[in-house]
This record gives C-alpha cells, sequence and structure tokens, in this order.
C-alpha cells in the first residue's frame, strides 16, 4: 500500500475513533506527506536514521521547535498506527529526540484593557457576547463560533437555571465552563434579537439554526476569520493595537486574570481544556513579570531607592 493510502488510513482512523477536528486532520496530512516526501514516499518503512534526517532537514529550512515537534508528533501517532495495525513491528521515533518547543510569553491584554473592549461593544449585542465568551469562558475561537444552541446552559423562561456551557474540544474530549454574571447576560441580551439574525433562504436558515452565532455561510456558524475581523476592527475603535486583540489573545487573558485572582493552576487547566499543565504552566510566566513590575513600582525600598 502506499503512503498515501496508509495516511489516509490513519486519518480516517483518526476521525472515526479519535473524534480529530477537520483542521486537526489537515495538520496531520500536510506534516505525513512532508516527512514522506523526504523519505522519497517510503515513510511506511523508514528507520529512525531517516526520521533523525528529516527533523534535522526541518531545522535547516528554520522551522520553529513548536512546529518540528507538532510534525513529529503526528509522525509519532502514525506509527503507533501501523504498530497496532500489525504493519510495523518496531516504531523508528522511540528513540528519536525531538526538540524542546520554546513558549514565548503571551503579550496579555491588561483588565482596564478588556474592560474598554467589552464598554465600546456598545450596543452590537452579538459582539458583546462573542467577547464575554472568549473573556468569560476562556474559549477556543473553533469552539465559540461552532457553539450550538444545545451546549448552552439550561434556561427556564428568561431565568438561567444553570451557568455551565458544554464545550467539544481537541480530540472531541467535553469540558463544561462556568459562566459568570455578565457572560450569562451578554448572552442572555444576543439570544433575544438572535432569530432576526437568522438567514431568510431556507436551505441557508436549516444549516443555522443551531448555532449560537448563525451564519449564511455553508458552514451555518460565524467563521473564524470574520470573528478575527470583527475583533480588529473592535480593537481599532477602543484604541488598542489591533495585533493584539485577537481570540486567543483574550483567552490568555481570561487564564492571566483567573491565576490573578488566586485560582490554582490544575483549576485553570482544568478551565481551559489543556491536555497538558505544562501548556497553562506559561501564565505563571506572565504572572511573575506582573508580580515583578508590582514589585518595582509598590514596595517603599523601591520607591525609596
Amino acid at each position: 500500500m502506499s503512503d498515501r493510502a496508509r495516511i489516509e488510513a490513519f486519518l480516517e482512523m483518526m476521525s472515526a475513533e479519535r473524534g480529530a477536528s477537520p483542521n486537526t486532520l489537515d495538520a496531520y496530512g500536510r506534516d505525513l506527506l512532508d516527512a514522506s516526501e523526504y523519505c522519497g514516499g517510503k515513510l511506511e518503512t523508514a528507520g529512525a536514521r531517516d526520521l533523525a534526517g528529516w527533523l534535522a532537514d526541518l531545522a535547516a529550512r528554520g522551522m520553529a521547535p513548536s512546529s518540528q515537534a507538532r510534525k513529529l508528533s503526528a509522525v509519532r501517532r502514525f506509527f503507533r498506527f501501523l504498530f497496532e495495525e500489525g504493519d510495523r513491528k518496531d516504531d523508528p521515533t522511540a528513540k528519536l529526540d525531538g526538540p524542546k518547543p520554546s513558549r514565548d510569553v503571551p503579550d496579555v491584554l491588561s483588565r482596564e484593557e478588556m474592560a474598554r473592549l467589552i464598554d465600546t461593544c456598545g450596543e452590537d449585542l452579538r459582539l458583546k457576547a462573542l467577547v464575554e465568551l472568549l473573556y468569560g469562558a476562556g474559549l477556543r475561537v473553533s469552539e465559540l463560533v461552532s457553539l450550538t444552541l444545545g451546549s448552552l446552559p439550561r434556561r427556564k423562561g428568561e431565568r438561567w437555571v444553570t451557568r455551565d456551557v458544554i464545550i467539544r474540544g481537541k480530540g472531541g474530549k467535553e469540558r463544561l465552563c462556568p459562566l459568570g454574571g455578565p457572560a450569562l447576560a451578554a448572552l442572555s441580551d444576543w439570544l433575544a434579537v438572535r432569530e432576526e439574525h437568522l438567514p431568510k433562504n431556507s436551505l441557508a436558515r436549516t444549516r443555522a439554526e443551531k448555532f449560537v452565532f448563525p451564519s449564511r455561510g455553508k458552514e451555518g456558524h460565524l467563521t473564524r476569520r470574520r470573528l478575527g475581523q470583527l475583533l480588529e476592527e473592535l480593537a481599532i475603535m477602543a484604541g488598542i493595537r489591533p495585533n493584539r486583540v485577537h481570540p486567543h489573545a483574550l483567552r490568555h487573558a481570561y487564564a492571566t486574570h483567573l491565576l490573578m485572582g488566586g485560582a490554582d493552576l490544575r483549576s485553570v487547566q482544568t478551565l481551559l481544556g489543556h491536555a497538558d499543565i505544562a501548556t497553562t504552566q506559561i501564565y505563571t510566566h506572565v504572572l511573575t513579570d506582573e508580580l515583578a513590575e508590582l514589585l518595582e513600582t509598590a514596595h517603599p525600598l523601591a520607591r525609596n531607592g
């Protein structure tokens, strides 16, 4: 069987058994085809030396350590699949040392900047709900735009009975994200007018009516690109550099401000849906920087110096 056919079988397994998202499957497919091309179309029979050469080639191309690590992760999963299927009796990736991804400390929006963004939403109820859910629940952009009405907290009339939104995250794993008062209020305001924004075309309406943020597009919901554009326009109106305001920036702010408020790291990991706590620990570096700056400006000895 050719590499391409093996890769397609692997992707089918990841979709059916692991619930991998289309974006994840696309990334795996590209990464595996890259490795296959380096190995002359013989990735299935490649040895550790071949794969080590491929990793060296990635570095020589100037690829970031985090991108190299992601590609190696895809190849590791592929060979695990071959081993489980009985197509390989060994795993050539077992002894490979991958690059350690360097984690840049994110530039986090301050509480004052977040308040300014929310105020700037004004009477745009959809935009305010989007911002409140990104910042108030730390949702990933894909989780937010594809949010369905059935995932929302339960309501009795106009009153929220529960406050947890059900999120289907990476790998199809579900988690509960509690919403605070401002997020629930913004959501209520948007839901009150949401039907007015449903597509008029019956086919498009059928596609869109289950989503919290419907759209006329083929997916039926607001696209990630459009959300990015909306936040960019909002940032300009709020007087904040547009490159600092994007969906993930609001998720960064959510995590950092929780830690600043006294939340423990494990709880924040659960709320964010991180599989590895090392991913969450990046926010402790931000917090350390903020505290160091506070010490420099607020400590009596610093002022005396």
